[in-house]
């Protein structure tokens, strides 16, 4: 490396393809790409003032404040930096970003139109408020992500408060024209459009979340120029540097969803053929005094390269060593939408889906439920499956599943994990929960 190559810092606590992308796309922008990770990263205060190891010139911020067990340590860990480097999605505008209320609240400041909208903290604003919102519409939880913690209700469902631990707010469910559910993703970087696409939702589904399986198609070539003036403008709003806005059509104009910090790449990339890495880290390089060929970021716009990049923490520090560990059998809690209950979970690797025992699933108001045609796990018969969103809290976590239900009265354990939860978990068959009297019955857990 020589005086003018500038070390960029990938501030990024877990193993995500986009992290690898960005750090990969600096590299061949001709720069040292730097991952910050837990196990690597120090701040300290000297007698020399601020000290980074390792030291970086400039960090693109990739926290996921949504799903990390600790958002506010995280969020501080990265305006610790932010004091003394330059950092592309400053943390207090990622912050005020994950939050959809705060966000909303940004957005109509800044006159960016937004679906009707209701945050109510208690039972009795919830019920007066809730015949303005009509027949059918959308709740969903203050924080979130992939869509797994919204649900398309109607006046009958029964609504709390909160989802779990996490408020959750109603939304006008906008009607579209499409004969397919789809929303409009804008990637926005630095002021400008670095891609477009259209999600539609997959059949039996109305979010239209690539996660959740949705079809996507590109539109970055076709996309009304107004449109895009307001994903730029929401994205200035909430005041970052690069997202993923989601806007919804309607019969009275183009709302925007949501702006998503940390917006993932490989949907877009599936429908447009382009990358906003390589946007993102010039932007960060360019931030930091050092200079880009233009030609070759349009080059690698190209490509999408989420090989294990150099810059991965050497012998000691691998990504495998920060996997936390579960037991055969675990306390989990598990959330509908009008309670939530501790019940002891048993581990099943051997099975996509987690499964839930209709008693339960009743109990805690999951729902709304679903049929799902894909494929069987194991040795189970070819059926219609009914499936419903159920929160998953375990081991400090928080994750949304699709939870297959069926009677399990006669089984062990009311809930079976399958690898939609265990994902990124090792198990300790060896390790079991020791049911304390009136686990499977606990009450409502206060906040």
């Amino acid at each position: 490396m020589n005086e003018s190559t500038v070390r960029v810092g990938v501030l990024s606590f877990h193993d995500s393809k986009e992290s690898k992308v960005i750090c990969n796309a600096v590299e061949a922008l001709g720069h040292e790409p730097v991952w910050l990770r837990e196990k690597n990263a120090l701040v300290r205060f000297t007698g020399e003032g601020f000290v980074l190891e390792p030291d970086v010139d400039v960090v693109i911020n990739r926290l996921l404040l949504s799903t990390t067990k600790q958002p506010a340590e995280a969020a501080g860990f990265a305006n610790a930096i932010a004091r003394f480097r330059p950092i592309v999605n400053h943390p207090d505008a990622a912050a005020l970003a994950s939050h959809k209320i705060a966000a909303g609240a940004a957005l109509v400041a800044n006159d960016v139109p937004v679906p009707e909208t209701a945050l109510a903290l208690g039972s009795e604003p919830l019920a007066r408020v809730r015949p303005e919102f009509g027949e059918e519409h959308v709740y969903k939880t203050v924080v979130g992500t992939h869509g797994g913690v919204a649900w398309k209700v109607d006046r009958s469902s029964l609504l709390t408060g909160s989802v779990g631990s996490r408020r959750a707010f109603l939304q006008e469910l906008v009607a579209t024209e499409s004969e397919r559910p789809r929303d409009l993703r804008i990637y926005v970087v630095d002021g400008d459009v670095a891609g477009a696409m259209y999600r539609y939702a997959a059949d039996e589904e109305w979010r239209t979340n690539v996660a959740r399986g949705g079809a996507v198609e590109d539109v970055t070539d076709s996309l009304p120029e107004t449109v895009a003036e307001i994903a730029i403008r929401a994205t200035a709003a909430v005041g970052l540097d690069c997202a993923g806005v989601d806007l919804i059509e309607g019969e009275e104009g183009w709302f925007v969803l949501e702006v998503n910090p940390t917006a993932g790449f490989k949907g877009l990339f599936r429908a447009t053929g382009r990358s906003p890495a390589p946007d993102i880290a010039a932007l960060a390089i360019e931030r930091a005094g050092g200079s880009i060929d233009a030609d070759r970021v349009a080059t690698l716009r190209k490509t999408l390269d989420d090989s294990v990049p150099f810059c991965v923490p050497k012998p000691g520090l691998s990504i495998e060593d920060e996997a936390p560990t579960v037991g055969l059998t675990e306390r989990v809690i598990v959330s509908g939408t009008t309670n939530t209950k501790a019940v002891v979970g048993r581990a099943d690797t051997g099975r996509s889906r987690t499964r839930i025992d209709l008693q339960l699933a009743a109990a805690i108001g999951a729902g709304p439920i679903r049929v799902d045609d894909s494929a069987p796990d194991r040795d189970d018969t070819a059926k219609r499956h009914p499936i419903v969103d159920v929160v998953v809290g375990i081991a400090g976590t928080e994750r949304t599943v699709d939870a297959m239900v069926e009677d399990r009265s006669t089984a062990a354990h009311s809930l079976l994990l399958g690898r939609d939860v265990l994902e990124g978990f090792r198990i300790d068959i060896s390790s079991t929960y020791d049911a304390g009297v009136g686990d499977e019955n606990d009450e409502r857990i206060e906040e």
